[in-house]
């Protein structure tokens, strides 16, 4: 009889509620298939009470909330927004589509976010906006960077993709900055598929926000009675995501508290397990301050050289376990070169780029699978 290793993915797309029947619902009995439907208004009034922004507009990803971001702002050619390097792409595309220069700095060596003490030197007479992003769910240093955007009159943009109900002193991620990006991607906590909201606390950006999603018509007014017909107006493109994205989407956000603390479980268990070989100085681990809160997004741990990242991720393969890196840093890919610059060196990115392991993490996950990654971690650096 042959014997089935068992596999640990990275990652596990899952349902968890009422997600097939709302989607059923949103088709049949609302007959709102296409965007901007009733499960849209519900996720959008969810995200507003709970992470208590003053207005949410759901997007198809949060890549769509940030090119709407650039838009609303003015985003000019040769204007600068300062961000890290560590972060996907779309933090710096949605600024370059319009001709804007990211100027990218490093991070710091705890928490792996923007280093604020390096922001006011990066600034320039064409900054114009700050965009810090709350890697792994941790929050950057909030009440820096918003007293360097008032002092030098300068907009603030939280790229919160990963912070979905991480706190920073008490506030949500993407409701302290002028504006802030969330995305609902299947590698999420809370998951449609693809997925996303812009975050707006300005309330000047309200009615254009809703033109610009509308292909930069005003038909949202006309939906709701304020005009008899609607016409182009205005920039614009196709931001609206499905009613029945919307729907798989409210059924998860019904679960919210639930989902965060299967993965605030697994994460704990990981830092609790793992703490000795910190202790030894083998391994890094992930450092939340303590006026900040986490939602156990992603769970990684950094090795002392690339070398020893790559044969622990072998190792952890061949027993069935996929970890993972992450980032290649913005600053020396391609198009940062060409369309970006730096400001002073990056060299805890260029580090944390080569030597942190992502383990996996996700709601389906079980403490036993939990332990089995550490024990193999543990296993690992015994051998060596």
């Amino acid at each position: 009889m042959t014997s089935h290793k068992k596999i640990i993915p990275f990652n596990k797309p899952f349902i968890v509620g009422q997600e097939l029947t709302y989607i059923a619902q949103a088709v049949v009995e609302n007959s709102h298939a296409a965007g901007d439907g009733p499960f849209t208004k519900k996720c959008e009034a969810w995200l507003k009470k709970r992470l208590g922004c003053h207005k949410v507009l759901l997007t198809h990803s949060c890549t769509a909330a940030l090119e709407m971001s650039a838009m609303l702002i003015n985003i000019q050619p040769g204007d600068e927004v300062i961000m890290p390097s560590y972060t996907f792409v779309s933090t710096a595309n949605a600024f370059v589509l319009r001709g804007g220069i990211p100027v990218f700095i490093d991070i710091r060596q705890d928490t792996l976010n923007i280093d604020e003490k390096l922001i006011e030197k990066a600034i320039t007479p064409h900054t114009k906006v700050i965009l810090p992003v709350h890697y792994a769910g941790v929050p950057c240093e909030m009440d820096v960077i918003m007293d360097i955007a008032r002092k030098r009159d300068l907009l603030v943009i939280e790229d919160a993709a990963q912070g979905i109900l991480s706190a920073y002193k008490g506030r949500k991620l993407g409701s302290i900055g002028h504006f802030g990006a969330c995305s609902f991607h299947e590698t999420k906590n809370i998951i449609s598929g693809e997925g996303g909201a812009l975050l707006m606390n300005d309330e000047k950006y309200f009615e254009r926000a809703e033109i610009i999603r509308e292909k930069g018509t005003n038909r949202s007014k006309f939906f709701r009675g304020q005009v008899d017909k609607y016409t182009w107006v205005d920039m614009g493109s196709s931001y609206l995501p499905s009613d029945i994205i919307a729907a798989f989407l409210y059924a998860q956000m019904e679960k919210a508290d639930q989902i965060m603390a299967k993965r605030n479980l697994i994460y704990n268990l990981y830092l609790q397990a793992l703490q000795p070989l910190a202790e030894k100085s083998y391994i890094q681990l992930p450092c939340v301050l303590d006026h900040c809160s986490v939602n156990g997004h992603i769970f990684f741990i950094i090795t002392r050289s690339l070398d020893e990242r790559k044969k622990l991720a072998l190792f952890l393969r061949k027993h069935g376990i996929s970890a993972i890196f992450h980032y290649v840093p913005l600053h020396g890919s391609p198009a940062g070169k060409r369309y970006g610059r730096t400001c002073g060196k990056l060299d805890v990115t260029d580090k944390v780029s080569n030597c942190l392991l992502r383990l996996p993490l996700y709601y389906q996950m079980t403490e036993k699978d939990a332990c089995e990654v550490t024990d193999k971690i543990k296993d690992f650096y015994k051998r060596l």
